[in-house]
């Protein structure tokens, strides 16, 4: 079982999501407590080479693994999530 951490931006982010959305947010990083068992997890290319997403309908989560702790760095829509 993992251990998730979420940066004070990824929190900021997602305490600015709407409520619904944030309620989903929740059950992803639930998920992601049983890493590497999680479905829909794709590993990211390029500059960011060694994280992973997640999706949630238009919705993404960026994070990295390190040992058994799984740090959420970003948290947004899909429109420009990979272009901040």
């Amino acid at each position: 079982m993992a251990i998730v951490l979420v940066t004070r931006e990824a929190q900021k982010q997602f305490d600015s999501l709407p409520v619904v959305i944030q309620t989903r947010v929740e059950k992803v990083y639930r998920r992601l407590e049983r890493w590497p068992e999680v479905s829909g997890a794709k590993p990211l290319s390029g500059d960011l080479a060694g994280h992973y997403r997640v999706r949630t309908g238009d919705y993404r989560i960026q994070f990295f693994v390190r040992g058994d702790v799984v740090t959420v760095e970003k948290v947004g829509h899909r429109d420009g999530f990979y272009g901040e």
